[in-house]
């Protein structure tokens, strides 16, 4: 008797594992001792890291409106670095309030300490296990990120995701901790009919239904939990300042009344008041008054 016949399974993966040698190239592993942060790109072979790109520069300091926020996540991550007990993050609320500007800036500030991120696609959650594995001899620590986290229902990612939270998976690592951006808190949609299945008892006790308790589950498994929130018009307009201040520096612009008035008037535009939404007008204003310049320029010579 074959091996192939007893054993179809073994059979199967030494072909499979003899395809992959043939057809499917070896990427350069990365050196994680010089690059900061890494995407995961899943394939039908397993998944592998590429480069992460150009990373966002931004520093803690440039963060303005969310003192609480930054300094909740600072110490959580500092534990971490420190390889101390620490928690995975979900760090949700309003679109542009700057919760992946957050990510970013202590994988910056922590940098030098040997933290390093690696970003995960929603759909590329099944693979928590084998990228832990994969980075479990490193003496990096690992920030797993899933920027804008959200499920319709139980799906495979949402399943996944779960179980790792459970601490199986990162458990055997010891040097990986997941954060989460998300717009909805319990990174499900919430219904109106879902209030119906509260039961009310006696003594005044509310007690949700299965479906309720279904989605806090997922959430309840993220030890520490940031909320953030619209910017007041003081912050909003600080960061506005700074934006400007950035990219009109250099050509002598400042933020004065009528930059004051406009980044105001973009922002009831946009309907919000936030980090982003700051930026944004920033790099319009600044753009028009310098093009603005050079036509004056031009005209005058």
């Amino acid at each position: 008797m074959t091996d192939a016949t007893s054993n179809p399974w073994r059979a199967a993966q030494r072909l499979f594992a003899a395809l992959e040698q043939r057809y499917v190239p070896k990427a350069t592993p990365l050196d994680f001792a010089t690059v900061a942060a890494a995407r995961w790109v899943p394939g039908p072979l397993g998944g592998d890291f590429a480069a992460g790109g150009a990373i966002d520069g931004v520093t803690l300091n440039d963060l303005v409106g969310m003192d609480r926020q930054r300094e909740r996540v600072l110490a959580n991550v500092a534990q971490f670095v420190a390889g101390l007990p620490a928690n995975n993050m979900l760090l949700w609320g309003a679109r542009g309030t700057g919760k992946s500007s957050l990510v970013h800036g202590v994988l910056n500030h922590f940098f030098a300490e040997g933290l390093r991120l690696i970003e995960v696609e929603r759909d590329a959650l099944g693979d928590l296990q084998e990228i832990s594995a994969r980075v479990a001899s490193l003496p990096q620590r690992f920030l797993v990120f899933c920027d804008d986290l959200s499920f319709e229902g139980p799906e495979l990612g949402y399943k996944a995701l779960k179980t790792a939270l459970e601490g199986t998976v990162f458990a055997a690592a010891g040097n990986v901790m997941l954060a989460a951006t998300s717009n909805r808190r319990h990174l499900m949609p919430e219904r109106a009919a879902e209030n119906q299945q509260f039961t009310h008892h006696e003594n005044g006790e509310v007690h949700p239904g299965e479906t309720t308790e279904e989605k806090l589950s997922l959430a309840d498994r993220f030890g520490l939990w940031v909320s953030f929130q619209p910017m007041a018009q003081p912050a909003y307009l600080e960061a506005a300042a700074r934006w400007v201040a950035h990219y009109g520096g250099p050509h002598g612009l400042p933020f004065d009344d009528a930059a004051r008035a406009a980044a105001l008037t973009w922002a009831l535009t946009r309907g919000a008041r936030s980090g982003r939404v700051a930026h944004h007008f920033a790099r319009h204003w600044v753009g028009q008054a310098v093009l603005q310049q050079r036509h004056k320029a031009s005209a005058g010579a």
